[in-house]
């Protein structure tokens, strides 16, 4: 700092340096405010350019809907036909035609013009309320370009406002009072005519700002605003790169673009139907998320206000919806509170990808507690604090002293795993609920269809609220038993919360056994193999094969990835053989081994085929770089395609996901199908056959001699699987 030489304050050479330092104060202090106010700003800007973008999709809409559709909405008179032959086609056409127009169409008066204009406004407010805004990467027009870089600019705001906004408005509440003080310095004529007490006042104000000026935090503070300033600049992106990160990374766009407040999701759902007084209590909760890099949508910081105010609870959201980005929200809010220890206990197979999302989404350190070098990351964990991983088979296992360690949080993610109170892993799950100050059990599994289940998870937390559950509310309908149990559990829908997730295209590729295939599917129910008969569809030169052939070229064609599931090993040898794929996920397949096969396959341009088991593949990882998604053969619970299917159709899908359902006719799958739908096995073949018998006299009716064992059930499914094909083929 360069010394003050002259206290009288007549030097010219001081008012320029103290006009200098004044400059360069406000400055800064003007910048910080406005990079303080960039998110707010920047929101505004985003929400403004949705509602036309979202009106432009309104207007779509209405000029591709005839104006016949608005027959229902009027009169029996009203000449629709006089004005579609003059030219007024589409509900929009009314719209936008004034009066006097639509009245010199012959045969149209004011009455007519009044009803069809009520009709269109009608439609109009209808399609209004239903369009949901959603970015659609095939169409990277100008204005959905300048949308994207108006949320990266706001996800860059925010991330500079949590990280700069302490050391800013420290800054400008040290120097505003200096600043205001050293101000008379910059003036040779008021320092002039000031009084020496108050000369020397604003000559130690300057003097403290410089000091200021110079200091490293200062400087680095002055570089970090630099540095940001370009970042939150909606202009400085480039359309290409843009482009490239929302493919990338559309969970993290769209999750900007929930919070502009464009088309606030319904409350009620986005909170899980919990009761208002509760409510209150929960979102009266300010959430920290200083250690948390993600953005957070509305519901998943409600899901994280749940679980901090209810402290023992049960996320139940649909697969997709984020669990874990809210329990990293949680974690990282009792961090900045103080805690300092976490543990997280989940299936081998997603426990690397634990460790990978809280690094990518929090600041906080994670130690893996499983294989040879547990025991040194233990330590490393009880010395250093942070997010233990963990297995269920590893929990019981780890040494005392990690155990029975003082833990703030313990997450327990796929929690149906301990249903069975009697299993070892459930007990030691027990144990560590017991012990900790606080638990959460993550399951995507509706738990309103299975109430034992459920009592005992609840059980494990709120012992007191399982022995209250009751039966009937879970009959009375999902939102029932959820405001029933809302003290222990909370669960959103995608179909409520995720408004810009494309759609799911569901079909089923029913296919006929060949003469060759209809030999050895007899072969294997004669012998009766059920996993033979569920693979006999699918083999080299199988007519199943043959449309996964055509699915992968078309996809091809389009530059879509391609997600292939089925159960056996030999299936997915034959399609690694008949196709160029990134590779194979299977349960032999170690965890790291399986992200970096996932990492490939959606860093890969364009058009990939990624083969997997359905029970390695369709738990635990994130997969929504496909739009294609195949399941070579029904799987026996539902559960486990949806779990499958919700790899894909998740948050971050940026494009319609079509699922295709390979199914053979006259075979196993058909059963399979029907317990799949809880029909009764065989209704659809004994349907038939009695139409058959009402028109030839010659037929035999074997719904006759149906099988007793087929509705009994007391009898293992698979065995009347067994049964029903064994009686449709002869060979009981």
């Amino acid at each position: 700092m360069v010394e003050l030489s002259d206290r009288s304050g007549q030097d010219g050479g001081t008012n320029r340096r103290a006009r200098a330092t004044l400059a360069a104060v406000r400055d800064l202090a003007e910048r910080a405010t406005t990079l303080l106010a960039a998110p707010a700003v920047l929101r505004d800007s985003a929400r403004r350019q949705v509602e036309v973008l979202t009106a432009g999709q309104v207007s779509d809409r209405l000029r591709a809907t005839p104006i016949t559709a608005l027959r229902e909405l009027v009169g029996r008179g009203v000449r629709l036909g006089a004005l579609q032959q003059a030219g007024v086609a589409t509900v929009a056409d009314v719209l936008a035609a004034p009066d006097h127009r639509l009245q010199q169409v012959p045969g149209v008066g004011a009455q007519t013009v009044l009803e069809v204009r009520r009709a269109a406004r009608t439609v109009a407010v209808q399609v209004q309320r239903d369009v949901r805004f959603r970015i659609d990467p095939d169409r990277r027009d100008p204005a959905q370009t300048h949308l994207i870089a108006a949320l990266a600019a706001t996800r860059a705001a925010d991330a500079a406002s949590a990280a700069l906004r302490e050391p800013l408005e420290t800054f400008v509440s040290r120097t505003g009072p200096l600043a205001a003080e050293a101000d008379r310095a910059a003036s040779r004529w008021s320092m002039l005519f000031s009084r020496r007490r108050t000369k020397d006042s604003a000559l130690d104000a300057l003097a403290r700002l410089e000091a200021i000026l110079v200091e490293p935090a200062v400087r680095g503070l002055h570089d970090a605003v630099a540095a940001q300033e370009r970042a939150v600049d909606p202009a400085s992106y480039e359309s290409g790169a843009l482009w490239n990160e929302y493919l990338q990374n559309a969970a993290g766009i769209n999750a900007v673009l929930s919070t502009v407040g464009a088309a606030p999701p319904d409350d009620d759902a986005a909170r899980g139907f919990v009761a208002e007084e509760l409510r209150q209590r929960i979102t009266a909760i300010p959430l920290d998320l200083s250690h948390l890099k993600a953005t957070l949508r509305g519901y998943q910081v409600f899901g994280a206000q749940y679980a901090i105010h209810q402290e023992r609870s049960i996320l139940g959201d649909e697969m997709g919806l984020g669990k874990t980005v809210q329990a990293l929200a949680v974690l990282a809010h009792l961090a900045a509170k103080g805690q300092r220890r976490f543990v997280v206990v989940c299936p081998a197979s997603v426990q690397i990808n634990w460790v990978k999302e809280t690094a990518k989404h929090s600041t906080l350190a994670t130690h893996m507690l499983h294989g040879a070098g547990r025991d040194d990351a233990g330590r490393r964990w009880l010395r250093e604090g942070g997010v233990a991983v963990t297995t269920f088979g590893t929990l019981a296992r780890l040494p005392a002293a990690v155990r029975e360690a003082d833990v703030a949080m313990l997450v327990v993610d796929e929690a149906h795993y301990v249903k069975n109170p009697d299993a070892a892993r459930s007990q030691a799950i027990a144990a560590a609920v017991g012990r900790a100050q606080r638990a959460l059990f993550l399951t995507g599994t509706p738990m309103e269809n299975r109430v034992e289940e459920f009592r005992t998870l609840v059980n494990y937390l709120q012992p007191q609220v399982a022995r209250n559950i009751d039966p009937a509310d879970a009959v009375a309908g999902a939102n029932v038993f959820r405001r029933a149990v809302a003290p222990v559990y909370l669960r959103r829908n995608q179909a409520d919360v995720l408004t810009e997730l494309p759609e799911k295209i569901e079909t089923e590729a029913w296919v006929q056994f060949g003469d060759g295939e209809v030999a050895t599917y007899r072969d294997a129910v004669q012998r009766r193999n059920l996993q033979a008969m569920r693979q006999a569809g699918f083999g080299p030169g199988s007519a199943k094969l043959e449309r996964l052939r055509e699915i992968v070229e078309e996809a091809a064609q389009d530059g879509m990835k391609v997600l292939v599931f089925s159960y056996f090993l030999a299936a997915l040898e034959t399609c690694a053989r008949e196709f160029s794929v990134v590779g194979t996920i299977t349960g032999s397949v170690p965890p790291a081994a399986r992200q970096e096969l996932v990492g490939e396959f959606a860093a890969r341009p364009g058009h990939a085929v990624l083969l997997s088991q359905i029970e390695a593949g369709g738990v635990g990882m994130n997969l929504q770089a496909a739009s294609v998604v195949v399941l070579i053969e029904p799987q026996w619970k539902p559960s486990t395609e949806d779990q499958a299917i919700a790899r894909a159709h998740r948050m971050g899908q940026v494009r319609t996901v079509q699922v295709h359902r390979l199914l053979a006719k006259d075979s196993i799958d058909e059963r399979i199908r029907e317990i799949q739908d809880n029909k009764r096995l065989l209704f659809d073949h004994f349907a038939r056959r009695s139409e058959a018998k009402e028109s030839d006299s010659r037929s035999v009716d074997t719904a006759l001699h149906r099988p007793e064992a087929l509705d009994d059930d007391s009898v293992p499914m698979e065995r009347r699987v067994l049964l029903a094909e064994q009686h449709r083929l002869g060979l009981s």
